[in-house]
């Protein structure tokens, strides 16, 4: 190993943006997952919808330079980018849940490791 890697790579950052990007992604294939079993009357929109929904969530939180701990911002975009599906689709609980939670995560992330 490089010349103490493990303890680097905990103390380094990533541009915020780019952290967004990925944790997005990350959140996207997650949803895909669990909506994976389900049955829809078009699954491949229903799919794609809430992987570019997820996605969005995780690129906002990274763009955003707001003056709030990153759990809040993580939060914010991430019930606000989820309600407009949840209105759709009538299924509340869990599109927001899930955009709470993972939103939350993200802005954590974002928060800590981002620069």
């Amino acid at each position: 190993m490089p010349n103490g890697y493990p303890a680097r790579c905990l103390k380094e950052s990533m541009p915020r943006v780019l952290l967004g990007v990925i944790c997005g992604l990350v959140f996207g294939a997650i949803d895909i997952g669990i909506m994976l079993p389900m049955s829809f009357p078009d699954k491949r929109a229903a799919i794609t919808a809430a992987f570019i929904a997820r996605f969005g969530i995780g690129f906002a939180v990274g763009a955003a330079s707001l003056p709030w701990p990153g759990w809040a911002v993580g939060l914010c975009f991430g019930l606000l980018l989820s309600i407009p599906d949840a209105l759709i689709t009538k299924s509340y609980g869990p599109i927001i849940g899930m955009g709470a939670i993972g939103g939350t995560i993200i802005g954590v992330i974002v928060g800590r490791y981002g620069h």
